[in-house]
């Protein structure tokens, strides 16, 4: 209980540390990440999903499928429903209280109080607590959107995926789909297969296609 009353405390200062919930701009975390030798780069085998609907049941299935096959996984995803802890699981097994305490007092001096979001700071926790604890495949799911989401600055990729894309958040990422699907297609790569779900809007399947095929050429 001491440990849950401290993590408490330490998310909740993790809070302070920017005016706005949500604020585009991937500057902030890669000045932290780099600070601790930008362990993102690091990572092996990542797998990195975006989409408006079925993305933390398409990384969940994804998890369950690679652990059948005895591989070990890391799964990086949000919201939690009850603790914070549930967002990092490494090797099958939620982040403890004190590996993430640890984690989030070494973030937090290094940033120096600099304007970065919590959810900018807590990806900078998944990412270093990943690093340190290998495992043979890395699978993070995007907060809102994608490109510039705060898991997009993980340049190295062994699979992208895209689920279906709809509505969602339009004050941030553009009142039109195609707007919407290309801001879930930034987090493609270069020479990094891609997997796209079904899509029922054509207007977003052809953007997703016509962005796939942009990186390609």
């Amino acid at each position: 209980m001491i440990n849950k009353h401290k993590l408490s405390h330490t998310l909740n200062r993790m809070f302070s540390l920017h005016p706005k919930l949500i604020d585009f701009d991937l500057s902030r975390l890669k000045l932290l990440m780099k600070k601790f030798n930008n362990p993102q780069n690091r990572l092996q085998n990542v797998i990195h999903i975006a989409g408006t609907n079925g993305k933390g049941s398409t990384a969940s299935f994804l998890k369950e499928i690679l652990e059948y096959h005895k591989l070990s996984v890391n799964l990086y995803t949000s919201p939690h429903l009850i603790n914070f802890n549930e967002r990092i699981k490494i090797n099958n097994k939620f982040i403890s209280d004190e590996t993430l305490i640890k984690i989030l007092e070494e973030v937090e001096k290094k940033n120096a109080n600099n304007p970065i979001t919590f959810f900018e700071i807590t990806t900078a926790a998944a990412i270093i607590a990943f690093q340190r604890q290998p495992s043979d495949v890395n699978i993070f799911e995007t907060g809102l959107g994608g490109r510039l989401d705060a898991t997009n600055i993980i340049e190295n990729k062994k699979l992208t995926i895209i689920t279906k894309i709809g509505f969602d958040h339009i004050e941030f990422l553009g009142e039109k789909i195609e707007e919407i699907a290309r801001e879930k297609a930034g987090i493609f790569r270069k020479n990094t297969p891609v997997i796209i779900a079904k899509q029922k809007n054509v207007k977003a399947r052809q953007t997703l296609l016509e962005c796939a095929k942009h990186l390609k050429n």
